[in-house]
This record gives structure tokens, C-alpha cells and sequence, in this order.
């Protein structure tokens, strides 16, 4: 895992997806968070959209932010349960150059001590494709503070010890 020895703090562009089949602008409550944490957190917001629950409709948006050199991270919420219509993992891993394992597996474990045994339901998935970080985690908005606040916000901090993923990142991240 690239280690990111820079003493100034760099700023990373996010694009965030929201994948549902009944959320639009004025009811995307887990959308919004995680532009607002991006923002807060000092990062660009690159994109942000809403796609439907379709493997290919998701692969289509992920695929042209992957290809973007401007983007550097992106964060997907929904589509990570286990309905017919939860299609977001099979979408995106297949796009994963590298998987990143802890990810889900650390999720689950706060996610865990939050909703309990519930959180077996979730197939929050991380991975790495062409240089872009990828982190997918359930829709609900306290998912998302989950997965934001103790896992992403310090992985995409490039001051965080003893490392976090910036400096793997295809594009450098800016300075602030």
C-alpha cells in the first residue's frame, strides 16, 4: 500500500453516486451527507449524480469516472443489500483492479455495534480500479456516517498515520 510521506495536507476529487429506484435531488438524504462531508473534509466534489439500480446503468457512470483523470475517489451509496434489485457489488467489482478486503469487513464491524446482527445484510465493497479508490456502502444516510466518518474520511486524509490510500491515487491529490 503506497505510504504518502507529504508533511502539507492534500485535497482529493470525490465524486459521489446514489444508487436507487425511488431517490431523486429532494430525497436523497445519503447523497447529500456525503457531498457535505467531502466539502467539510476540505475535498473537491468532482461529480455527484443518481443512477437506478441496473449493474450496466452503474458500470456506466463508475466506468466514465474511472476513466476521468480528475477523479480521484468515488463514493457509492445503496444498492448493497440482498433484494433482487441490490445489483451495486456486482456492478462495480468487476471493475476492481484490487479489492480492498478491510474495508467491508471493518464496516461490518461498526456497523455492527450500531444495528447489530443486521449488518450481515451489507455488502459494503471497496476497491481499487485504474488508480481511482472506489468505496461502496449501503444507502441508509447512518450508513453512510458509518462508512464516512470512521473508515473514508481518514483513509483519503494524506496527513493520516501510519498510512492512508492518497498516495495511490492516479491523479495527485492538490495541496491545500
Amino acid at each position: 500500500m503506497g505510504k504518502n510521506t507529504t508533511a502539507e495536507r492534500e485535497s482529493v476529487s470525490i465524486a459521489v453516486l446514489t444508487v436507487s429506484d425511488s431517490r431523486d435531488e429532494t430525497t436523497d438524504t445519503s447523497g447529500h451527507y456525503l457531498v457535505e462531508s467531502v466539502k467539510q473534509a476540505g475535498h473537491r466534489l468532482a461529480d455527484k449524480k443518481i443512477v437506478i439500480d441496473d449493474v450496466y446503468k452503474i458500470r456506466a457512470v463508475i466506468s466514465q469516472w474511472i476513466a476521468d483523470e480528475s477523479v480521484n475517489a468515488i463514493l457509492v451509496t445503496g444498492g448493497t443489500g440482498f433484494t433482487s434489485r441490490d445489483s451495486t457489488p456486482e456492478a462495480v467489482s468487476v471493475l476492481f483492479d484490487k479489492t480492498i478486503d478491510g474495508y467491508g469487513e471493518l464496516f461490518r464491524y461498526l456497523s455492527y455495534q450500531e444495528i447489530g446482527t443486521s449488518t450481515v445484510q451489507s455488502r459494503a465493497v471497496a476497491g481499487l480500479a485504474n488508480e481511482t479508490i472506489i468505496f461502496c456502502m449501503p444507502g441508509s444516510t447512518g450508513a453512510c456516517k458509518t462508512a464516512w466518518s470512521k473508515i473514508i474520511c481518514e483513509q483519503l486524509e494524506s496527513t493520516h498515520r501510519p498510512c492512508n490510500f492518497v498516495g495511490v491515487l492516479k491523479t495527485r491529490a492538490q495541496q491545500l
